[in-house]
């Protein structure tokens, strides 16, 4: 009996447990990474780093199923990760990283949060109608935008914090297209294998956009600080925490598993301050809770929607 009761017991822990501490992990790490990536792009050019990234990212996932005799994307299962390794690695992944270069991490952080307005928004260009709580989301979030974006309004007389800015916007909408492309082509496929073909492919694209514009420097002329950052990116960030944010989406409810989008920000916010002395004032406090205030709003009436 004492037998049944403990594997019972171990049982709960290992399925409420474990997908709480892989999201947990998620929260905190994924807002390290803009940490990280701001300070890999300060040596070398951005575009070059997310494609070392993506390249060792992809080839230790492929690396891995390999050894493990997967099988292979078959038909049109390839269509679908070579659209998403464009939209969400080439396109999102590579210009928000690129938007930090002339951003503070922490902006970059609360740009990249806004993905579900751009997906309430596109489905509302579809055709689809907007719950009244969508719309107060919507008006409450871009109220906190207004909020943060206030001290910056003479930074936009500088051509790269504009350019940093809308590129990072961009990212996002790339982001939220291939959300939206995802859910509606979603294939049998593994989706670990599927992230490291993404990443692979988006290495090779990126290398040769790199190659053709001649923005590539010499690996030698690569400093060791960005190496740690790019270690810290594919290890922390494109293998263990992908594998935790896959985890934890795959055995917690959507109204919990998506909590790691707020906290990001936080943590991205508060290490940008400490680690690089960046802005952290009462705008950027108060504007970024009212933003991630009106984002819950949306996710909340977008997951009541498929409900």
């Amino acid at each position: 009996m004492r037998t049944k009761i403990k594997n019972a017991v171990s049982s709960k822990v290992n399925t409420i447990g474990l997908p709480i501490l892989a999201l947990c992990w998620v929260s905190f790490f994924w807002g390290t990474t803009w940490i990280a990536s701001k300070e890999g792009v300060k040596h070398m050019p951005a575009l070059q780093l997310v494609a070392i990234r993506q390249f060792l990212g992809g080839f230790l996932y492929i690396s891995f199923f390999l050894f493990k005799k997967a099988p292979w994307p078959k038909g049109k299962q390839w269509k679908t990760i070579i659209i998403l390794s464009i939209l969400n690695f080439v396109l999102s992944n590579g210009l928000s990283t690129w938007g930090v270069k002339y951003i503070s991490s922490g902006l970059g952080a609360i740009i990249g949060a806004i993905v579900p307005l751009w997906i309430v928004i596109i489905t509302f260009f579809r055709g689809e109608r907007l719950s009244r709580l969508s719309v107060i989301g919507l008006i409450i979030s871009f109220s906190g935008v207004c909020v943060i974006f206030y001290d910056h309004l003479s930074d936009f007389l500088i051509p790269n914090f504009r350019f940093g800015i809308i590129i990072s916007i961009i990212s996002t909408l790339t982001w939220a297209f291939g959300t939206l492309y995802t859910k509606k082509k979603a294939a049998t496929f593994n989706p670990y294998f599927s992230l490291g073909l993404q990443m692979f492919i988006s290495s090779i694209l990126i290398f040769a956009y790199n190659g053709a514009t001649g923005t590539s420097v010499s690996l030698s002329a690569i400093p060791a600080i960005s190496w740690w950052s790019i270690a810290y990116l594919v290890i922390v960030g494109s293998i263990l925490t992908f594998i935790a944010f896959i985890y934890a989406l795959q055995n917690l409810p959507a109204e919990i598993s998506t909590v790691y989008s707020y906290i990001n920000p936080i943590v991205a916010v508060i290490l940008g301050a400490l680690i690089f002395s960046e802005t952290f004032n009462a705008a950027i406090a108060i504007g970024g809770g009212v933003t991630l205030s009106g984002l819950y709003l949306v996710n909340y009436s977008l997951r009541k929607t498929r409900k």
